[in-house]
């Protein structure tokens, strides 16, 4: 598995609800991807220009190829990407047994 987690940051309040609508719509688009596991955009409520993106892959090799795809060329790029800030943290589960 390969596991993702990406904090989104939106600096300008106008573009708040056009980043969640696109976040939205991207959704069902990377759940239908070869080997995308499960994919989650939340938003903070208490900060709500903040979005943190949950993605778990079949492997990182699913994931890079992820980035040809129609939710990140069609949406993400164009739509999102101009309006936010963002740190990607490819992350491993923490579990008792380590």
């Amino acid at each position: 598995m390969f596991d993702l987690i990406v904090i989104v940051r939106v600096p300008e309040s106008d573009d708040i609800a056009s980043v969640a609508d696109s976040l939205a719509r991207m959704r069902p688009l990377c759940l239908a991807e070869d080997g995308c596991v499960s994919w989650e955009a939340f938003q903070s409520q208490d900060d709500v220009g903040r979005f943190v993106l949950v993605e778990r892959w079949a492997s990182r090799a699913h994931w890079e190829a992820h980035d040809s795809g129609d939710a990140i060329q069609k949406i993400y790029v164009p739509e999102i990407m101009p309006r936010i800030e963002r740190e990607v943290h490819p992350s491993t589960p923490v579990s008792a047994a380590q």
